[in-house]
């Protein structure tokens, strides 16, 4: 039987697995999680988020994608899991790090009431060189560049916060068929390993509304990463401030683009259940299928 949590940030929600002791392997969890993610069949969420040891910090944060792929980094997923740690007691500090497939990411807790109400993550430097992306063709960094999708003509950002992102700002997103284009950007060939689309309405310079489609899982209702990209991709075409509201289908978060380069997010997380599920019963159902 495994034991987990189920756990959100603005809707985009993730089954949490506390793998400290090395009981699950990285190669099993990959296997494991697109049965847990299937809605309606499994326990249903945007990924499985194992808690794991670390040696460069007190933690290791680990993300599988419902279709099996590992994620670098999540912003969301992080706010979770920091929310999981301090709450279980796993660690007494209100400031600490985790380690992630994206480096090493600080978070800071605002505790209230003996509960973690919101978390700021120091999510690094984005990344704008498109061999880090990566982005195929030449060594650039591609703002505002052209794209075609559905014999549509449209202008993208790339950025990296750990994971790549194709921001692309439209005038509004009423009627326009993002989940649709975001599937097929999300495999376009000029991303070599796929990528996340972020689709941005502009309110004003300090508020933004955003769309996002993930790699490996789809249309979901807030991503960190994207938010974050989003307001990069903003401030380099001139459209944004530094400091923004990123509305989500979810809700809504605080993303501030730092003049010595680094991006922070602040948002919620929440706890929904907690359980557990015998994983052998639930692989052999569903491949019997």
């Amino acid at each position: 039987m495994i034991k987990f949590t189920k756990m959100h940030g603005l809707g985009n929600d993730f089954i949490i697995i506390d793998n400290r002791e090395g009981k699950y392997s990285a190669a099993y969890l990959a296997r494991l999680a697109p049965f847990l993610c299937r809605r309606h069949f499994g326990i249903g969420s945007d990924g499985l988020v194992a808690l794991n040891a670390s040696v460069q910090a007190p933690f290791r944060m680990q993300i599988f994608n419902p279709d099996g792929s590992e994620a670098e980094m999540c912003g969301n997923a992080i706010r979770c899991l920091a929310k999981y740690v301090w709450e279980r007691k796993l660690i007494d500090e209100e400031i600490f790090t985790f380690e992630t497939g994206a480096g090493i990411k600080e978070v800071k807790l605002f505790i209230s009431g003996g509960e973690v109400k919101k978390v700021r993550t120091d999510m690094g430097a984005p990344i704008l060189d498109s061999e880090e992306i990566p982005l195929s063709g030449p060594p650039r960094r591609a703002i505002e560049e052209k794209i075609f999708v559905e014999d549509k003509e449209l202008y993208f950002t790339a950025v990296s916060m750990g994971n790549p992102h194709c921001v692309i700002f439209l005038p509004a997103l009423n009627n326009v068929p993002w989940q649709r284009w975001g599937e097929l950007l999300e495999r376009d060939p000029l991303f070599p390993k796929r990528t996340n689309v972020e689709f941005v309405e502009l309110v004003n310079p300090e508020q933004i509304i955003v769309k996002v489609w993930e790699r490996g899982a789809g249309a979901t209702l807030a991503c960190g990463t994207g938010a974050c990209a989003a307001v990069v991709a903003g401030v380099l075409t001139g459209r944004l401030q530094r400091d923004v509201k990123v509305q989500l289908p979810g809700g809504t978060l605080q993303v501030s683009w730092g003049e010595e380069g680094k991006v922070y997010m602040q948002g919620p997380a929440e706890e929904v259940f907690h359980g557990s599920i015998d994983d052998a019963k639930l692989i052999i159902r569903e491949e019997a299928k």
